[in-house]
């Protein structure tokens, strides 16, 4: 779980499986099978706001796979806080054991117009939306930097990484100074090759495919093609025709 906190979330695991502690609701002479949990109902719920979170992120899909009870609310929600914890305690132990003990890449370490343009249709599991998103914010972001809405997508990098001096009103991205060398034209030429294989290879099938969902992995490897782009128009200088700012 790479970019989590693990101590935070296991102290709110921990906090939320000491609040929902069991015991039978029967007192006062009555026979009830109800159960109640060890803190008020209303500090459970305010502390289930937070759980729910670390258990999207932990065990996604929880809420379908452990159900709550008659006899108490939250009996789903903290089997699934236990489960979450011993998968937080235990990480470590069972990537050696289990499978390859290999890099692991983190949407959220994406470059931050990638992520930000996907986000909130990823976590709604809407993957091959979260790429177009992706796609619109690296677009935009790109037009800002350059000064420019006139052009967008392909058409947009291609000026932008163009080898030409600049002229007016058609700013120029430089991934490094102008030596004259090979080099150099070997980056700019790379950065408009990129452009062009994300905008024909990702983003026209997806706009003309769009009953055909991505699985979370293609798409993750998507946006890190996204996000390769994104660092090198974002660190690029720009350079501006004479006279202008």
């Amino acid at each position: 779980m790479r970019g989590m906190n693990t101590e935070w979330a296991l102290k709110e695991l921990e906090k939320f499986i000491d609040q929902t502690v069991m015991r039978n609701a029967s007192g006062g002479g009555l026979i009830t099978t109800r159960n109640v949990t060890a803190a008020p109902d209303t500090e459970v719920t305010q502390q289930a706001q937070v759980v729910e979170q670390i258990l999207d992120r932990v065990i996604p899909g929880w809420s379908s796979k452990y159900n709550e009870t008659r006899n108490n609310r939250w009996t789903g929600h903290r089997e699934a806080a236990i489960r979450a914890r011993e998968a937080l305690l235990r990480k470590q132990e069972l990537d050696e054991n289990l499978g390859e003990n290999a890099p692991e890449l983190s949407a959220v370490e994406l470059h931050p117009w990638v992520w930000s343009g996907a986000r909130s249709l990823w976590q709604s599991g809407h993957y091959r939306e979260a790429v177009e998103g992706a796609i619109r914010k690296l677009n935009a972001e790109t037009q800002n930097k350059v000064g420019r809405r006139d052009v967008s997508e392909t058409d947009l990098f291609k000026q932008a990484f163009s080898m030409d001096d600049p002229k007016a009103g058609k700013t120029r991205l430089r991934r490094m100074k102008d030596h004259g060398s090979d080099t150099y034209k070997s980056v700019q030429r790379g950065a408009m090759n990129l452009a062009e294989g994300v905008f024909a290879g990702i983003r026209n099938p997806l706009s003309h495919e769009v009953d055909q969902e991505l699985s979370e992995q293609e798409a993750l490897e998507y946006l890190a093609a996204l996000s390769v782009l994104a660092r090198w128009v974002d660190a690029a200088t720009v350079e501006r025709a004479e006279g202008e700012s």
